[in-house]
């Protein structure tokens, strides 16, 4: 069954162990995600960009995937339906085709203002319907869906002023960005987050660009009030690379190896992998009692 992702948001900042929300694609990647959640037995959010929606043609389609896959896989783990990044009208898009969670991205708009009335009025809405809500301070750099940012530090009262208005958990910028980071990136800014952390109490945070953060660095911010770390490319990497080995192999060459099932084996299986892994790092394995 699927459920909001408040509860296990909670447990997790209480805990000191952070979930992982990874982004899906299509069926494939659905599967392979709540595969790696079940077998590590793991709470997980499954989330999707308006981008990644439009791929698989709606969020109608995207939440009839999940809901199906949750049901005819019998997963017995917590498990969220997310909207990742949305804007304003997105929302009410995901609202209606049955996602149990919604991010309103109000980092985007022209002024804070804007993105603290909107957030309260969303999550006034969600609420009514038994939905979490994410909200952003501080825009997350890199490239989201095609649209570029430098990256924006969060201002701690601006944080504070998102917390109450009762949004679920806070992305904020702390140095973070979507993609594969550059050689020279100069790491998250630590000091920022234990500013935030000291505004918003018990909030539950979210790092996203979770892709290429050292290990070390992803579990400080955890341990600093960290529960949700949002994961994209680095599943696409892990898909990409196995299936280049499976062509390059000459595999597909080789008796019904071009049938498409045996094309996308590999990046299944790779995906299942890296998705226990990162599991494993965040530390939430075995932890589907506590959502």
């Amino acid at each position: 069954m699927l459920v909001s992702a408040t509860a296990m948001l909670r447990a997790a900042e209480r805990g000191h162990y952070g979930i992982a929300a990874f982004n899906t694609n299509n069926l494939e990647w659905t599967r392979s995600i709540l595969t790696a959640a079940e077998q590590t037995q793991s709470p997980v959010i499954v989330q999707c960009t308006s981008g990644a929606a439009k791929w698989q043609t709606s969020f109608k389609v995207v939440s009839e995937i999940v809901h199906t896959l949750t049901e005819t896989m019998g997963i017995t783990v917590p498990v969220a339906l997310h909207l990742d990044h949305g804007t304003y009208e997105d929302c009410f898009t995901c609202i209606d085709a049955g996602f149990t969670s919604i991010m309103y991205d109000g980092s985007k708009e022209p002024d804070f203002e804007t993105n603290l009335a909107r957030t309260a009025e969303l999550v006034k809405v969600a609420h009514a319907k038994g939905l979490s809500i994410e909200a952003e301070v501080g825009g997350i750099g890199g490239v989201e869906d095609g649209v570029a940012s430098l990256g924006e530090v969060a201002d701690p009262a601006q944080c504070l002023a998102i917390a109450q208005t009762g949004v679920d958990f806070l992305a904020c910028g702390i140095g973070n960005i979507h993609g594969l980071y550059p050689a020279n990136w100069a790491g998250l800014q630590f000091d920022v987050l234990a500013a935030i952390k000291e505004k918003v109490g018990d909030l539950p945070l979210v790092l996203h660009g979770g892709t290429g953060i050292p290990t070390d660095q992803v579990q400080k911010a955890i341990s600093m009030g960290v529960a949700k770390i949002n994961v994209n490319t680095d599943l696409q990497v892990a898909f990409a690379k196995a299936t280049r080995a499976y062509i390059e192999a000459g595999l597909d060459q080789q008796g019904k190896g071009y049938d498409p099932r045996k094309l996308l084996k590999p990046g299944f299986e790779a995906i299942v992998a890296r998705a226990e892994e990162l599991i494993r790092t965040f530390g939430s394995d075995g932890k589907g009692w506590a959502a």
